[in-house]
């Protein structure tokens, strides 16, 4: 927005500076062919040469062409920053200018020191101090600070601006305040334009919440508004979470009469749809129909497959993809090695794992943690304790997998020891990483180590535990035998526990033989869950170890309650080539066995 309204700014200020301060500011040829020159910089190297001139020539102490140097420079925010500070009574346009630079940086944490040394300098502040200073909100999630930036949009009377509510719309969508984002998007008209609509709904795909999407869609409809190639994305991806098969289908036709299709999001959108509603194979129709795909497209057909448990096809695709010169990304993998993790194919992700060394694919963060991921899973945990090393990049997620990774194969020493080391390297845990660690306690028996890790998530990291945590907890307990203490946890839970914690209680119940206790539990998960088969399966082997199945009255109740065993899917992995799927049924299911291939 700001590159928009730069030659309103220079024409406004040439014809004022030329008016005010003639002597400084210079229509010599050299001196505009210098401008000339500054604009055509690509690298700060060049930069500082123009910028070596504009010191030997004294341009640098024009208002309008030090703010041209500044403009030119805030690619690099730290050389940008270097001549900011080096300028006594900076203008407005040049610190909107930082403001501009450091929200598309790698550091936009800085947007918020430049906007209080710019409320500090007593100036009137403009649309282009806050539209930048609240992308950099949305990009550091800061809730608080955009919070404050808002009132002070208010009080200033920017809020009339529609881009201005619109950058205020996005950060409340990005931060995930969908009720105070549809609450200022209320107070948007008459001057609502379909950028709010397009942000509205992204935030509530964002949630998510679908059906919210089709109703706002809905909306537009009634009102007459035309869409855009983003609002049919949106839509599309909120109709494909919600298995509507008909309504992307009225989409698609939609899409073919405005000629929509031909838009590459849009076909990326119309595969997903079907992907996730089932009918992969539309889908495919779709992409063989697009003349020139790039490798989001395939990226999006592939993922497709491997969410249908599709996986040959997958890979089918990735050589093909090889075929026709597409060069794959990190991306093109992922929801592969996803679903080989969540379906234990090891021989497919051997395969991923060869094809990324064959394509020399980076091993980014994204794509060494699903490898580790995967290899984890799969039991291969050498291998993934070889990718992990061999990653130079690695973010929390990756540390959280391979700590998971270790818990799985029942190291806890190891789980422990490479979460220390995370520390040690200045990666910040998150939730799910102690949830990682106390698992693998769990798993290990580890109960002082469990509990250090429950006290150091508060009092270190000011996590509040959720139900996941406990539950881990009071799974560690009562496999150490400590069945008191874990009932004792679960009742003084400080939030609502669930279902699986108790299970987990009842579970250590039956290892130990407690039939008290196996009753009480029972009766919790009567009174206050939904009856299931398993507690009544649990209970009777509660007493069945304890050596009182001579019980008949309480094992006339069990019978009596008419348990129906849920029917158990086995995979088994035949070769390369192919899958078979058993399903078992229980006595009372009906339908024979079959096998699906």
């Amino acid at each position: 927005m700001i590159f928009g309204s730069a030659s309103w700014v220079r024409q406004k200020f040439q014809s004022w500076s030329l008016h005010h301060f003639p002597k400084y500011y210079s229509t010599a040829p050299e001196d505009q062919s210098l401008i000339s020159l500054l604009e055509s910089c690509t690298q700060t190297s060049e930069i500082c040469q123009v910028h070596g001139s504009m010191v030997k020539t004294g341009l640098v102490n024009v208002p309008f062409t030090l703010s041209k140097l500044l403009a030119s420079s805030i690619q690099d925010t730290d050389y940008a920053a270097s001549i900011f500070n080096q300028i006594p009574s900076p203008n407005l346009f040049m610190f909107n200018t930082m403001l501009r630079g450091y929200s598309i940086s790698h550091h936009p944490k800085q947007a918020f020191v430049v906007f209080k040394g710019l409320r500090a300098q007593q100036m009137i502040l403009d649309q282009f101090s806050f539209i930048p200073t609240l992308k950099a909100c949305a990009r550091e999630l800061a809730y608080e600070t955009g919070q404050g930036i808002h009132g002070v949009v208010v009080r200033s009377g920017h809020g009339l601006f529609t881009n201005v509510k619109n950058a205020l719309l996005h950060f409340y969508c990005v931060c995930g305040r969908i009720g105070d984002a549809h609450q200022l998007f209320d107070e948007i008209p008459p001057k609502i334009d379909l950028v709010s609509w397009n942000t509205l709904l992204g935030g509530y795909l964002q949630v998510p919440h679908p059906t919210m999407v089709t109703c706002l869609f809905g909306e537009m409809c009634r009102k007459g508004l035309k869409f855009s190639t983003t609002t049919i994305s949106s839509v599309l991806c909120a109709v494909g979470d919600l298995g509507n098969i008909l309504g992307g289908v009225s989409l698609h036709g939609h899409c073919i009469k405005v000629g929509f299709c031909s838009d590459l999001n849009v076909a990326t959108a119309l595969i997903d749809m079907y992907a996730n509603a089932g009918f992969i194979d539309l889908g495919h129709k779709i992409f063989y129909q697009v003349p020139k795909k790039d490798v989001v497209l395939w990226n999006c057909l592939i993922d497709g497959y491997a969410k249908s448990d599709l996986l040959q096809e997958s890979l089918s695709l990735l050589q093909l993809m090889k075929r026709e010169q597409v060069k794959p990304n990190s991306s093109t993998l992922v929801g592969l090695l996803s679903a080989c993790a969540a379906a234990g194919a090891s021989s497919v992700g051997l395969c991923i794992s060869n094809y990324v060394e064959e394509e020399q694919i980076a091993l980014d963060a994204v794509l060494g943690t699903a490898l580790v991921d995967m290899y984890c899973k799969c039991g291969f945990l050498e291998k993934a304790i070889d990718v992990f090393e061999r990653m130079e990049i690695k973010d929390v997620k990756s540390w959280t997998a391979m700590i998971s990774g270790y818990g799985v194969h029942g190291q806890a020493k190891n789980a422990i020891m490479i979460f220390h080391r995370m520390e040690v390297e200045g990666y910040r845990p998150n939730e799910v990483t102690f949830l990682a660690v106390l698992n693998a306690c769990s798993h290990g028996g580890m109960v002082v180590e469990g509990i250090s890790f429950l006290e150091k998530m508060v009092r270190e990291y000011g996590f509040s535990p959720k139900v996941e945590h406990y539950g881990c907890m009071i799974d560690l307990l009562g496999r150490a035998g400590l069945l008191e203490e874990a009932h004792n946890l679960i009742k003084s839970l400080p939030i609502e526990g669930d279902a699986t914690g108790w299970r987990a209680l009842l579970a250590a119940c039956r290892v130990y033989g407690n039939v008290d206790l196996g009753e009480c539990v029972k009766r919790v998960l009567l009174e206050i869950f939904d009856e299931h088969p398993t507690d009544s399966i649990l209970l009777s082997s509660t007493y069945a170890i304890a050596g009182r199945l001579p019980d008949y009255t309480r094992m006339q109740e069990i019978k009596e309650e008419k348990m129906m065993k849920e029917a158990g899917c086995s995979v088994i992995e035949m070769d390369s080539h192919g899958w078979e799927h058993i399903r078992e049924y229980g006595s009372s299911s009906k339908g024979p066995p079959h096998a699906n291939a």
